[in-house]
């Protein structure tokens, strides 16, 4: 078992479990026990605990985190050391990393690529902004939950040890299947190299594959080295040619061609699919033909998956061969030497005349070349005072070109091309793109979908939700009608959003109502409008004032407004005046043979008197006499037989007690 989990940190954050693991770091579920929610604990490994350089790494991890306040980046809540641990406590993100949701779904479609991609744009742009270089951005180190959303993490390279990292002169460079080109070089990475990154993530969205692979890290390096990204079209021929001209341009070789920022890139992205763009010529890197490039030979090194540098062993010279080569050498050197002296006057004539003439050439035109102008800051003016302010600098203007743009006005200046800020010759062209305001776009469908599960995303993407609760046979809270409804054309942060959520159906499942009270049947029915018919009894078994039964039965369907018949108990029964039946046997003993003999029986209860005989029988042989009293609660009745002027019995007969 982990002995972290169960521990507290800081008396506050209790491990929970084990949710990830990294080459230097891992990553703990856990509960703040003062606000009472998760977090996600990125805590240094024991083993690099006392190692100076991972040290340092971590923290600075923690504290670019710590400076970032972004909706796509994960946030950073606290920062600490405990007995040599340390940790950096994160907000936990449900969901899986970007890798698992592109196994699981590739092929993607171009539309959710976009928006995934605007995310992470939006939020490296973000980080640049606070000139916080990322620099490995992967799909692993990317978190989405089941809406669509994105939160970067890992700002701070955790994999310091394992086989797909290259490391070279000590600084970690990333995971080597999105590394730019400059940092496999072993360059300085930049916000360019982030680009180079994302246009990566992207290519492996839009294909469900890497650009690069090999048998080593080394190999996969020198690819990105030599080799340009393939066009994600050669894996999926239904990516709009817009969309792929994005991915080719952020992985351009050369950063000069790359995207300048993030931002950038995401307003490409923002456009990708307007109907103007979809069939826009393909993405080409200008070649110049009078550069002369060096094309290094490099072989693959097979197997070398496990080491992060590699060593190419140098062979050394026979030094016996050597010596003969260079004695030749110097023999057909002498033997030249005198040959050679005329020709070189030549060529030295040659090349003074020619240096003399690339001097007149360049040098004298160049005092009349036209003078620097750097472009000035027109972002955010009306079109009209930028033009004024270019035209003042010298410079001429193209015609504009328009975007959508989510910050600035309808109109007014978005970007130039060239950029803001770039140096250009005098009466240069200068390209204006101006803001056609927000994108609007259509409106999504909403109707069968559960609207817990899309309470949070509505209300960050809509200026505002409004609910309506009605009586439906869709299931209770799903949503069963939208306004504005689908496809009708809107801008969402300025779209008034209204939904109907089903409360179910009016359809009652009767609950077992026996044993309650009269007030907890009338409480029930009020809250499902039921209507209620009581009627007391008397019950030996259930208590007064509790249902003793009703109709319908329990678990029976009714409908709203239906009435339902209750009796309740009005307790047990009252004693009651009672009839009691004594069978007599009057034996038949005659004096004389024969002879009849009379019976009188004489009762006193309820209704006789015992002056009068209530019976008066003759009989000729034994016989029995039913006798029958009645008898208030708590009285006592009696009877007496007399035959022929003789009493032979006088009881009396208690109330019964059942």
């Amino acid at each position: 078992m982990n002995v972290m989990i169960g521990r507290r940190l800081n008396d506050r954050y209790k491990i929970l479990k084990l949710i990830g693991s990294g080459g230097m770091a891992n990553v703990y579920l856990a509960h703040d026990m003062i606000l009472d929610r998760d977090v996600a604990v990125k805590m240094l490994r024991m083993d690099f605990s006392n190692d100076p350089d991972f040290v340092r790494r971590f923290q600075r991890e923690a504290y670019s985190v710590t400076s970032l306040s972004h909706p796509n980046i994960v946030s950073s809540y606290d920062v600490g050391e405990e007995e040599g641990l340390q940790y950096i406590v994160m907000e936990y993100v449900e969901g899986e990393t970007l890798k698992e949701y592109i196994q699981r779904h590739t092929p993607i479609k171009p539309k959710k690529v976009l928006r995934i991609m605007e995310q992470l744009t939006a939020a490296i742009a973000h980080a640049h902004h606070f000139q916080i270089v990322h620099r490995d951005i992967k799909p692993q180190n990317i978190l989405i939950n089941e809406d669509g959303n994105v939160k970067v993490t890992d700002f701070g390279i955790a994999t310091a040890s394992t086989a797909a990292t290259i490391t070279q002169t000590n600084s970690v460079l990333g995971s080597v299947h999105y590394l730019s080109p400059e940092q496999a070089r072993g360059g300085v990475a930049n916000k360019k190299s982030d680009i180079y990154s994302l246009g990566i993530v992207m290519f492996e969205l839009l294909t469900g594959k890497l650009p690069f692979s090999g048998e080593s890290a080394v190999s996969i390096a020198l690819k990105h080295l030599q080799s340009e990204v393939p066009p994600p079209t050669t894996i999926n021929p239904e990516i709009p040619q817009s969309v792929e001209n994005i991915v080719l341009k952020a992985t351009a070789k050369d950063i000069f061609y790359r995207y300048d920022t993030a931002d950038e890139m995401k307003l490409d992205l923002q456009t990708a699919l307007d109907s103007d763009r979809l069939n826009e010529k393909p993405f080409v890197i200008p070649v110049n033909e009078d550069e002369t490039k060096v094309i290094p030979i490099i072989k693959d090194i097979p197997n070398s998956s496990e080491a992060d540098t590699v060593v190419l062993p140098i062979s050394k010279p026979n030094k016996q061969k050597v010596d003969q080569a260079s004695k030749k050498a110097a023999d057909q050197k002498n033997k030249r030497k005198k040959k050679n002296s005329f020709a070189k006057f030549i060529i030295g004539t040659f090349i003074a005349l020619l240096i003399g003439g690339l001097l007149a050439i360049t040098l004298i035109p160049a005092l009349f070349l036209p003078e620097d102008v750097k472009i000035p800051d027109v972002k955010d003016m009306t079109y009209e005072s930028a033009v004024t302010l270019l035209a003042s600098q010298g410079l001429k203007i193209n015609d504009p070109k328009e975007l959508y743009d989510d910050e600035i006005d309808e109109g007014k200046v978005v970007k130039t091309s060239p950029n803001i800020g770039e140096t250009v010759k005098e009466n240069s062209y200068i390209t204006i793109y101006k803001s056609k305001g927000k994108k609007s776009g259509e409106m999504e469908n909403l109707k069968g979908f559960q609207y817990n599960s899309l309470k949070q995303r509505l209300d960050e993407e809509y200026k505002s939700v409004k609910t309506h609760y009605i009586e439906s046979e869709a299931t209770e809270g799903e949503i069963v009608d939208q306004s504005p409804n689908e496809g009708a054309d809107i801008i969402q942060d300025e779209t008034a959003l209204d939904v109907w959520i089903s409360k179910g159906t009016s359809t009652i499942i009767l609950r077992d109502l026996t044993g309650l009270t009269k007030k907890d049947v009338e409480n029930y029915a009020s809250e499902n409008g039921l209507k209620l018919n009581f009627k007391e009894e008397e019950s030996e078994t259930v208590e007064k004032g509790q249902v003793i039964s009703q109709s319908p039965s329990s678990s029976a369907e009714v409908e709203e407004g239906e009435t339902i018949n209750v009796v309740i108990s009005s307790g047990k029964p009252k004693e009651k005046t009672k009839k009691v039946t004594i069978s007599v046997q009057v034996p038949y003993t005659p004096s004389i043979p024969n002879t009849p003999q009379v019976v009188e029986v004489f009762i006193k209860d309820k209704n006789n008197n015992g002056v009068k005989p209530a019976i008066t029988k003759t009989i000729t042989e034994t016989t029995t006499i039913p006798v029958e009293v009645t008898i208030d609660p708590g009285q006592t009745a009696s009877y007496k037989i007399v035959k022929d002027g003789q009493v032979i019995a006088d009881r009396n007969v208690p109330y019964p007690s059942n």
